[in-house]
């Protein structure tokens, strides 16, 4: 199979090293120092016992040189998602799929604009990485993978399980992600925000009581318009599987804290923000979720004139 990683930041980058192994994998990125180091030394993998491996594979940061893929893999920040399934639409075979494994709820919906229903599919991981520099990758955290899979692409989506079995990826197929992905997005509301706005790392925010506070009315509201929704989430505690995944991935710097600290945009919006805009349609209070988004942008705001 052929595989192009739309996105090759540290997801895109471990995902990569892993299907090198059994597939035909291009990385696509536009940071030209990171593709540079892969094209010159390989992609240095640094596994979760501390072992370190090199992976030769292609990259390139010229979407005209990805052609005839099979299954693409899409990595990049929610505000990049349009722009990453036209470079789908261009580097997949007529039949081939976009995976989207983005943080954050839409983005299937904004890949199906552009590739079609069948051709867009939905995933979401327990994997975490970090990227440590140029061409260089921590793997910060495992578990499984799961796949959504509809009538009309089963077939493929299980070619795509297969694959991903084969790399060592632990991988689930199921008709309905809906649960996994708000389960996911809960947990990310709680994380992700505050540990940009105080800048320290996941595990830091149980040691701080009013960050944890704050985080445990973040999650609160959250799991409120899950409920509103009819969601069923796949724990029974929003709180404590939050501060659970806090202590699981206590030295870890969140996606949304690497954004800020390069000054880049973050992904608020499909994050807290889509906690604030559900609320508002629903009727469910959502003040926390609000202030978070709110001071989430004036930081975004306020990158080139900071102290």
């Amino acid at each position: 199979m052929r595989v192009v990683v739309i996105g090759s930041g540290a997801m895109g980058s471990l995902y990569g090293a892993y299907l090198a192994r059994v597939a035909e994998v291009v990385l696509f990125d536009p940071w030209e120092a990171h593709v540079r180091a892969i094209q010159e030394g390989g992609l240095l993998l640094e596994e979760l016992d501390g072992s370190q491996v090199r992976v030769s594979l292609p990259a390139t940061s010229d979407p005209t040189a990805l052609r005839e893929a099979d299954l693409a893999l899409i990595f990049v920040k929610s505000h990049q998602t349009r722009w990453a399934a036209e470079v789908a639409a261009k580097a997949l075979t007529p039949d081939g799929l976009a995976l989207t494994l983005q943080n954050g709820v839409g983005n299937r919906e904004v890949v199906a604009e552009v590739l079609g229903e069948a051709r867009a599919v939905q995933g979401v991981t327990a994997h975490g990485a970090t990227l440590l520099g140029p061409g260089h990758v921590r793997h910060a955290g495992q578990g499984p993978t799961h796949l959504a899979y509809t009538p009309a692409n089963e077939a493929r989506v299980r070619q795509v399980a297969d694959l991903f079995q084969r790399a060592g990826l632990e991988v689930h197929l199921l008709a309905d992600l809906n649960s996994l992905v708000w389960g996911k997005l809960v947990v990310n509301v709680g994380i992700n925000a505050l540990t940009a706005i105080l800048r320290v790392h996941n595990g830091r925010l149980l040691e701080i009581p009013p960050a944890r506070a704050l985080m445990a009315r973040a999650v609160q509201e959250a799991a409120a318009v899950a409920e509103r929704l009819g969601i069923a989430l796949p724990y029974d505690d929003p709180v404590a599987r939050t501060e659970e995944v806090c202590r699981a991935t206590a030295p870890n710097r969140s996606s949304m804290l690497a954004d800020v600290l390069r000054g880049s945009p973050t992904e608020i919006d499909v994050i807290n923000g889509a906690i604030v805009r559900e609320g508002a349609r629903l009727d469910v209070p959502t003040p926390v979720n609000e202030v978070l988004v709110a001071l989430i942008k004036a930081i975004e705001a306020s990158y080139e004139v900071r102290l």
